[in-house]
């Protein structure tokens, strides 16, 4: 009998075939920078390439240490690495665009990003304060620019050399088709929640068939209820095939075309979720559809505010 087929090095064709993101992919929203710099540092030992970062999470100079640390200790090169960071919702204005990436590259040390990804479709009032809120306690939204403004001003980063590509976040379908349509520099990556409770089978189809990667955040369920890794279902596809649950799920992700990125603070943890191997077929069909369960953890994309970032730093 071979050996199941390792996953770890997978690498994804983005736009025009002109580059490749690495299909395993770690998460930096890690609220304690001490904790948050070990992490990525692990991480990168062993073996992850692909670095998501954002604004939104207010540790990018911490990820911007990490990063160059591992590059003078010889753990990789920039050139093995590739990082994505995100325009957080109240920079959406085209004028406000250009300096936040710059913002973005001085806290992370770098002269430019490979992806830059509109966070979420919704703008905020522009202005310092990322949560701009009213006396009622909702959002104040800015509906004095619109999503295609926001990405024209992205699409001249691409052109100045600050991004290689360039992306959307927390969208509907919907959207990214309206984008796509109107778009000079198409869309790269759309990155959203998805997992076995939600598994986008339609926006995968149709980011597949043009060319974009769909990027998975939360592929474990982020420990939320109902918890995905409990499922019966991958419970026993696990048993069966000598993984963990967590393996299960992420190796399931990325043979059906798709990107991910999970964060961990535990070493084992970080090992385990890097280290996955093709499910047979037999498992596949199974996920498809023997899992019936249907549920979306986070509402970002109804609201723009992101579920999973702690209530602290939303203050």
């Amino acid at each position: 009998m071979s050996s199941p087929r390792a996953l770890q090095n997978t690498k994804l064709p983005l736009t025009g075939n002109k580059g490749e993101l690495p299909a395993l992919g770690f998460g930096t929203l890690i609220p304690d920078p001490v904790v948050a710099k070990r992490a990525i540092k692990e991480a990168l030992g062993v073996g992850f390439r692909h670095i998501d970062a954002a604004e939104a999470y207010r540790n990018e100079d911490v990820v911007g240490e990490a990063l160059q640390e591992a590059f003078v200790e010889g753990t990789l090169t920039r050139e093995e690495l590739f990082v994505t960071t995100k325009l957080w919702n109240n920079n959406h204005r085209p004028e406000r665009v250009g300096p936040a990436l710059d913002a973005s590259l001085r806290r992370l040390q770098l002269d430019y990003v490979d992806s830059y990804l509109i966070h979420t479709p919704f703008a905020f009032q522009p202005g310092d304060d990322q949560y701009p809120k009213g006396a009622d306690g909702r959002p104040l939204y800015d509906d004095g620019v619109s999503l295609l403004d926001t990405w024209q001003a992205m699409e001249r980063l691409v052109d100045a050399g600050k991004c290689r590509f360039i992306g959307l976040s927390d969208v509907r379908l919907d959207a990214v088709k309206d984008i796509y349509a109107a778009a000079r520099i198409k869309p790269a990556v759309v990155q959203v929640e998805c997992h076995p409770y939600l598994p986008e089978w339609e926006l995968l189809d149709f980011c597949t068939r043009h060319g974009i990667v769909l990027l998975a955040f939360a592929p474990l369920g982020h420990g939320m209820e109902p918890r995905v890794l409990n499922d019966s279902v991958i419970v026993d596809i696990a048993q069966r095939e000598h993984r963990t649950p967590a393996q299960v799920a992420l190796a399931w992700a990325v043979q059906r075309g798709a990107a991910l990125l999970t964060t961990s603070t535990s070493p084992d943890h970080i090992r385990e979720n890097f280290n996955i191997s093709a499910l047979s077929d037999e498992a596949l069909e199974r996920m498809r559809y023997d899992i019936t369960t249907r549920v979306r953890l986070n509402q970002v994309v109804d609201t723009g505010l992101p579920g999973f970032i702690p209530r602290a730093q939303q203050s």
